[in-house]
């Protein structure tokens, strides 16, 4: 069952948005240390001014934060340190006194999901007014540790924040004994499998890749808040040299989302009824007319195929089916965008093609416009409502992603009104079919005839370092993960020679399975 849109009056207890407010932080020198509570804390001073509302301040109940990446990745651990209440450290440094601080736990998808959740209970009458902002300043972290200052970041402003969201990691056990376990490995090994389906070569399917993300940058080119402005051509993002080296192929550097940025932003939720007791203009009022959130198969090696997700074809379906609207009747879109095989997936299952004349983002996407952790998802928000309010009456969809195209989360925007009643369907309705579909026969420790379903090859500085296989035994078509000998000969060989389907043996040994490719 899907919720259709009410019909009927707009209503006082009709979620909102009323501020919005970004940072991108180019110039203040390392030596000053701004961590990234005190940058987020700017996106919010923004967020409260955009809203006009001098009394807003008071009204906000709810301060929810999104998880630093320093408390997310073993890869971006400080050595500053942080706050032991995110949420608390941002609502004290703006006079808020709330009554829940809530901090959630990690995945690009959490700031749609905050915004759908919050929505609901605003609707309900649980949450009057809320603040929702993220940032990082992994820049300036990067720089300090370098540099060795004696800069601290340790803050404690007493108390401890509410969790909000999924606390399991993203990979299994299996996956991390063959060092499958972060996004650079696994993206790659998504996009090989699109090119497989697609029945490309590496050349033509690099220059695919290079003319979706030029579209990307030239966005990110016109957009002051978006850190790479260089306005990358296609062939340019598609040719290897010393500054757009391999990453995880087949990724060149400039088709990473750029995670070392330092950036913010924040929004602000309430009703109708408290926007209109504040005094907050209508012109600021933004709804959120669909939503949906829903997660794959929590594993990539457990899903049937690697080149799709049912989820996103379902939920886009399900936010738009709240929303009243058809694709058609969407103007601006933003996409998330780590990595191409986000795109492509995404574009696949919602229906939109790749050159869609609307764009498919509005910042200019994570590796121009920035990836600043699980808080990218914040600033599409927050640009969909400039977009939006300079556009009256046009409708535009926010896609989010955590994990590895794992968990999904969608929001549908507009400044007309919703009218009737704000209902959404219990999102454990479509996890339960989700949840019920088959999974790929997956076996740990495996031996004998195999071929490769896809693959990757994880570079360094001076060249590859190690590869990542998924295969298929040739005796049962039983799934398993590999990796194969770190000899430099052997990797080169993997990018070298066309190496989907490409047979060969498969052992187990020292607790991993090896794959020797003919």
């Amino acid at each position: 069952m899907t919720v259709m849109p009410a019909s009927g009056k707009l209503e006082a207890s009709t979620p909102i948005l009323v501020g919005c407010g970004d940072v991108t932080d180019l110039t203040t020198p390392i030596e000053a240390g701004r961590s990234p509570l005190e940058l987020t804390a700017q996106a919010a001073r923004l967020a409260l001014a955009d809203a006009e509302a001098p009394g807003l301040v008071d009204a906000i109940d709810t301060v929810a934060t999104l998880r630093l990446f320093s408390d997310t990745s073993h890869r971006f651990a400080t050595r500053l340190g942080t706050s032991r209440n995110p949420p608390k450290s941002v609502a004290d440094r703006l006079g808020i006194q709330a009554a829940r601080y809530i901090y959630t736990w990690n995945g690009g998808n959490m700031p749609q999901f905050l915004v759908n959740t919050f929505a609901e209970a605003i609707a309900a009458g649980e949450i009057g007014a809320a603040l929702i902002a993220g940032g990082e300043a992994l820049c300036t972290q990067h720089g300090v540790e370098r540099a060795g200052l004696a800069i601290s970041w340790h803050e404690d402003p007493g108390g401890e924040p509410e969790l909000i969201g999924d606390p399991r990691r993203g990979w299994s056990d299996y996956e991390d004994r063959h060092q499958m376990r972060a996004a650079i490995v696994m993206y790659p090994l998504i996009e090989n499998a699109i090119r497989d389906a697609r029945c490309s070569s590496v050349p033509e399917h690099m220059q695919s890749m290079g003319r979706l993300f030029a579209r990307f940058s030239a966005v990110a080119a016109r957009n002051p808040l978006a850190v790479r402005r260089e306005g990358y051509a296609a062939e340019r993002l598609a040719t290897l040299d010393n500054d757009n080296r391999w990453i995880g192929f087949p990724y060149p550097r400039l088709m990473n989302s750029s995670a070392f940025v330092d950036q913010a932003a924040a929004l602000i939720m309430t009703s109708v009824g408290l926007a209109r007791k504040l005094g907050i203009p209508e012109s600021k009022w933004v709804y959120l007319h669909g939503c949906a959130d829903a997660h794959d198969h929590w594993y990539i090696s457990e899903r049937v195929r690697l080149d799709s997700s049912a989820t996103i074809r379902c939920a886009s379906r399900q936010a738009l089916d709240m929303s009243g609207r058809a694709l058609a009747g969407i103007r601006f879109f933003d996409l998330y965008s780590c990595f191409p095989s986000a795109v492509e997936i995404g574009c696949r299952e919602i229906g939109l093609a790749e050159d869609d004349p609307r764009g498919l983002t509005v910042t200019g996407g994570l590796p121009y416009f920035g990836g600043p952790g699980n808080n990218y998802v914040t600033h599409s928000i927050s640009e969909m409502m400039r977009q939006l309010r300079a556009h009256p009456d046009s409708f535009g969809m926010v896609t989010a992603n955590g994990n590895y195209v794992t968990k999904h989360s969608f929001g549908i925007y507009s400044t007309t009104p919703f009218e009737g009643r704000w209902r959404r369907e219990a999102p454990g309705v479509l996890q339960s079919e989700l949840d019920a579909s088959p999974k790929a026969p997956l076996v740990e420790i495996a031996s004998g005839r195999a071929t490769i379903e896809t693959y990757t090859i994880m570079h360094g500085k001076t060249g590859p370092e190690f590869s990542v296989i998924i295969g298929r035994l040739k005796e049962t078509g039983q799934r398993f993960i590999a990796n194969t000998s770190p000899e430099p000969a052997v990797l080169h060989d993997l990018e070298d020679r066309e190496s989907l389907g490409r047979a060969g043996t498969v052992s187990h040994m020292d607790g991993r399975n090896i794959f020797v490719p003919d």
